[in-house]
């Protein structure tokens, strides 16, 4: 485990504090380890789903399509 000296504010200080009372937690290390998993699950890139990845792969095994110019392109799907 990792301990840490850190400066943070009085609002900090109060959120932290209220994560701790909301889940009973014994310290603030504890709420702080809450906080950091939250907001790896919203903020940070989340894993992606196995069905997206059988998709993906399944597009990529396609053969590319010629089209040649913009115009044939605009052409072909006008």
């Amino acid at each position: 485990m990792v301990q840490a000296i850190i400066n943070i504010s009085e609002k900090a200080n109060r959120v932290i504090n209220i994560v701790k009372a909301k889940y009973g937690l014994k310290d603030k290390s504890e709420a702080i380890n809450i906080m950091a998993e939250e907001y790896q699950e919203s903020v940070m890139e989340p894993e992606l789903r196995p069905e997206y990845i059988k998709k993906a792969l399944k597009i990529q095994r396609q053969a590319p399509i010629k089209v040649g110019t913009v115009e044939n392109l605009r052409k072909r799907y006008e």
